[in-house]
This record gives structure tokens, sequence and C-alpha cells, in this order.
């Protein structure tokens, strides 16, 4: 075997040097796309002062008792020093294994995993079913597409308390169900119709975003395949199966993930329906919040920590989702 040999510095040709260092490798980064850097750090910062810096503080406080009576506040002209105390991780072993941790986090929870998955498998029926049914060439279609857009298009406190209105006990919906001689359910203060009525206005706002998403993702299917599919024989429901759903499946992967996100933490939807004054409908989201703002003494330790609990779920929801996700497309691939 023949070894080419450098004269000028006696090493052999090929060989490769010493990694460089991480210091010197960020500088050689730095010198080379110093103008990338540059453009992002602008980016950067607002996102350290409006995420990482409050995400930070937030995590501290699980880490502490801080409450309304020894944090530092101002009573007239006098300023009181904050008194509370680091007391590590007792917050979390409170609200997970506590005393009243099934009354005060697992019964949350559990109604939370129900309303998200009932939500979000809502939206999507819905949401798909409209989508279909828009895709078909009909008259005036434009105009149903903008009538179905409007739940969306509306600000959330709007529909909200719309909703509200006409579910209070004098409102159309009772109004409506006495006039047919059938019960009027306590919407807004039995538990279970609590509940009903939550799940059923967060369908109302979310089923929109759900139908244009699915709607886009129907118009960039192939429509040979279609055709291809119509002269192997294959009927309605076999050309929706084999051809609609796969070619949605890209579409679909992301906009049910967008949709469990954010009917975990939909706050306003639960919050503008009954405020605090429903303990049982309250998902975690809504009673962090009280725990921080709707009670005396305000806990703000504790609704940090719930805030901290909510950021892990999903985070291992999204990372186990998208493990998933990439072992179906693996074996499809295969």
């Amino acid at each position: 075997m023949t070894v080419a040999i450098d004269r000028a510095t006696g090493k052999r040709l090929g060989d490769r040097g010493p990694r460089p260092g991480p210091l010197q490798r960020l500088r050689r980064s730095y010198q080379k796309y110093w103008y990338a850097y540059a453009m992002i750090a602008p980016v950067v910062l607002v996102l350290g002062v409006l995420v990482l810096y409050p995400l930070a503080y937030g995590f501290y406080l699980t880490l502490t008792d801080a409450n309304s009576l020894n944090t530092a506040r101002t009573i007239g002209v006098n300023e009181i020093e904050a008194t509370y105390k680091f007391i590590g991780f007792d917050n979390y072993a409170d609200i997970l294994w506590g005393e009243t941790a099934y009354d005060r986090f697992w019964s949350h929870f559990i109604w939370t995993i129900v309303w998200t998955a009932a939500c979000v498998a809502l939206h999507y029926s819905i949401g798909l079913g409209l989508a279909l049914l828009l895709n078909q060439k009909l008259r005036g279609r434009t105009f149903y597409r903008l009538i179905m857009v409007l739940p969306w298009a509306v600000p959330t406190f709007v529909t909200v308390f719309g909703w509200r209105f006409m579910l209070a006990d004098g409102g159309i919906i009772n109004s409506a169900l006495e006039t047919l001689h059938l019960p009027a359910p306590q919407w807004l203060e039995d538990t279970f119709w609590q509940r009903f009525a939550a799940i059923m206005v967060n369908t109302w706002c979310g089923v929109p975003f759900m139908m244009v998403s699915l709607l886009g993702g129907l118009q960039s299917i192939d429509r040979t395949l279609y055709e291809a599919a119509e002269m192997d024989g294959a009927n309605a429901w076999q050309r929706f199966r084999y051809v609609t759903l796969p070619g949605l499946r890209s579409v679909s992967s992301t906009v049910v993930l967008l949709g469990v996100i954010w009917t975990f933490n939909q706050f306003a939807v639960i919050f503008l329906l009954f405020g605090t004054t429903a303990p049982d409908a309250q998902i975690l989201v809504t009673w962090a919040y009280y725990l921080g703002f709707g009670q005396q003494p305000r806990d703000f330790a504790q609704s940090a920590a719930y805030g901290i609990l909510l950021l892990a779920i999903l985070i291992v929801f999204t990372s186990v989702y998208r493990r998933w996700l990439n072992r179906n497309d693996q074996q499809l691939a295969i």
C-alpha cells in the first residue's frame, strides 16, 4: 500500500486534524455567518424577554411558597419586602400526590383529557364532513364557505358571550325547548350540562379552522387518483378510504396536533362561559388561573406549578405523537 506524504508538513495526505473545540467552532461560525446572527438577534431578544424570562421566573416561583401575602408589594406609601422562602419541589409533590391531589389536580386533569379528546374529535369529524361538501361542485359554494368561516372570524369573547345569553335560564334555547314541551337543562348551573355546553361552544368556535385546513388539503389531492380508482371499480367509500384519507394525512396530522394544543390550553371558552363559578367544569389552565388570581390568598407558586405541568404534558404528548407519526410513515414506506 502506498501512502502519500506531504513533504512540507511531514503528515499523510487525507489525515484529519484534531477536532476544534466548541468555542473555536462558535468563533468560526460567527465569522462566517455574522450577518445571519445579526438578523436573528432582534427575534432572539424579543423571545428572551417575552417567553424565556417569564418561563424561567415562573419555574423559580414553583420552587417557593410565594402567595399574595408574602410577596413584595406596596400599600400606600409603605413598601413591604418579600418573605417567601425556597421549598424545592414540595409544590409538585402536593399537587400530584398530596391529600387533596385528586380534587385539586387529577379530577381536573381527567376532565381536561375528556374535553380535549371530545372537542378535537368533533372538530375533525364535522370539519372533514363540511370540507367534503364544500369541495363538491354546487351553486353558491363561495357563499357557503364564507358563512362557515364566520364563527372563526368573529372574536371568541363575542361568540362565547352570545352563547352564554342563549344558554341562560330565560335564553332562546331553553325558551325553544319549553315551547316544544321538552325539559330545559340548567346549562350554566348543573355540572354535566356545564361540561356539555363547554364542548358545544368550543366545537362551534373550532370547526371552521378544521374545515378550511382540510378543504385546502382536499383541493391538493390529484384528481387523476379518483379517476383511476373509479375506473378500477372503487365505490365512494373505498375512494374516501384509500384516496382521500391518505391524501389528507400530512394536513390531518398537523391540524390534529394544533387542535390538541389549542384545546388543552383553551382558556377563553371556559372562563368567559362560567368564570370561576363552575369548579367542576374548570380545565387545568383555568384552574391554574383560579389558584393564582381567583381566590384569597392568591397562590402564585401552585399556579405557576400548574403551568409548568401543563407545559411538560404537552411536550411529552407532542414528542410521542411525532414519533408515532414517523413510525407509521416508515411502515407505509416499506
